[in-house]
């Protein structure tokens, strides 16, 4: 459609205006792909990330998070190998996730994919939901703390909070279109650096104040939990780092706003994914390691909204409000292009009464799920699991296969199904803890009704 629009005009593919394929000429780099890739990352999974490395301790910790961050470097290549069809410079472009799908695989595994994507959309969606009320809770807690004491439970629930956070994503969903909200995924970015770096400096003035590091080499010990907490713990935990590091489903699309070659765009996400993958396990680490040197075992399940800190508490307030602010940004970066984008593309956008009655009824089937299991942590390590294996390393190995023409069974194909299988194992073993961990939080819970 665009590449006949651009003849219609005039443009040809040579174009000084145009790329090849009509569209106006990309101009990113290698700096802003990474750029890219880092802010879409950095998110509430940070928060999770203590209690993940108590739960592993000092050894096994840090080892699954380089584990995680080369996992995702080796998919992510692969993946940005499948960026064009056949040629890697001159081939023709594949504009999603979706369509790199579409153009190397077939039948059932298209369906699944595609089934598998809006899971994963709906689950995030419930995740941030989640974590935004969560934070906005927190603040509440927090002021009430410095007011009546650290002794006072200062219960509250978190339920009127997910209306709040609801109501306000049904507002901002109703804004037809990317241009419209880029404004909110830049503040975005910059709320998200703002409660890293504030937890990760209060993880530091925690460990200065204890005079020493907490922890272990091997995490919580059994005794403070039994040995088969110990098992779906740890298992968890696997899923909470997953979930940190999970960005393939928009790799191809920040691919796309790469300029055109030479050198090409796979050769260039390679070395944005390079950037950005060790950039964003030194901040994991720092973080992650800081929140278990600050806590040891009882490290929270959310840095920011565990009460590790209660003082001062106005910074406490001012990062829980960046996170709230992120997440509505987040929620619109991620539910806006996708899980609208197969309900008639353009017809949506025109017909206001659709837009407004099949966004808002996602955005309250999200909230009132959140409300029914409000926990942070299980629901991290969960999505995180659940999209690890399929959307991150299946896809990906399956369609490299596809592109590079490898025949089936030489020691490339067996080395790269062996990788699929192992990744497969440890989505089905950290789901399961997960699973466990919801189920336990489940005795307890009532919905609607239980305060924090």
């Amino acid at each position: 459609m665009e590449m006949e629009v651009s003849a219609e005009l005039g443009h040809t593919a040579g174009s000084k205006l145009y790329d090849d394929d009509g569209r106006l000429k990309r101009t990113g780099t290698m700096w802003t792909a990474s750029a890219h890739i880092i802010t879409a990352v950095i998110g509430s999974g940070v928060l999770s990330l203590g209690w993940a490395i108590a739960q592993l301790g000092w050894v096994a910790g840090p080892a699954v998070m380089l584990l995680f961050s080369f996992l995702t470097y080796y998919t992510s290549a692969l993946l940005a190998d499948c960026y064009r069809s056949g040629d890697e410079s001159t081939g023709k472009r594949n504009y999603t996730y979706m369509d790199a799908v579409n153009a190397n695989l077939s039948g059932i595994k298209v369906q699944v994919c595609g089934f598998l994507q809006y899971a994963n959309i709906v689950g995030v969606a419930i995740g941030y939901t989640i974590a935004a009320s969560i934070s906005m809770l927190a603040i509440k807690r927090a002021n009430c703390f410095h007011v009546k004491g650290h002794g006072d439970p200062c219960n509250i629930s978190s339920t009127p909070y997910m209306i709040i956070f609801g109501v306000v994503e049904i507002f901002f969903s109703q804004i037809p279109d990317f241009d419209q909200i880029s404004w909110l995924s830049m503040l975005a970015a910059v709320m998200s650096f703002t409660y890293s770096t504030i937890g990760l400096g209060l993880g530091i003035v925690q460990v200065v104040a204890n005079k020493g590091v907490q922890g272990s080499l091997t995490g919580i010990s059994i005794g403070v939990v039994t040995p088969i907490d110990k098992v779906w713990r740890s298992l968890q935990a696997f899923g909470d780092i997953a979930f940190a590091y999970s960005y393939s489903l928009i790799l191809i699309e920040i691919q796309d706003t790469i300029r055109a070659p030479p050198p090409s765009e796979a050769k260039v996400m390679r070395r944005a994914t390079v950037v950005s993958v060790a950039v964003t396990t030194l901040f994991y680490m720092l973080c992650g390691c800081m929140g278990y040197a600050a806590f040891g075992d009882n490290a929270p399940g959310n840095l920011l909204t565990g009460f590790g800190f209660y003082e001062p508490f106005w910074l406490l307030d001012i990062a829980n409000a960046a996170i709230v602010i992120h997440l509505v940004g987040a929620y619109q970066d991620i539910d806006v292009p996708l899980s609208f984008s197969s309900s008639g593309a353009g017809r949506c956008y025109k017909v206001n009464l659709f837009r407004l009655t099949w966004r808002s009824a996602f955005v309250v089937v999200t909230t009132v799920v959140s409300m029914l299991l409000p926990f942070f942590n299980d629901v991290v390590g969960l999505l995180g699991a659940l999209g690890f294996w399929p959307l991150t390393v299946y896809f990906p190995v399956e369609m490299y296969i596809v592109q590079k023409r490898i025949p089936k069974w030489s020691t490339r194909w067996v080395c790269l199904q062996l990788l699929s299988l192992a990744c497969l194992i440890i989505t089905v073993a950290s789901a399961t803890g997960s699973v466990a961990g919801i189920m336990s939080d489940l005795k307890v819970y009532k919905p609607f009704a239980t305060a924090y």
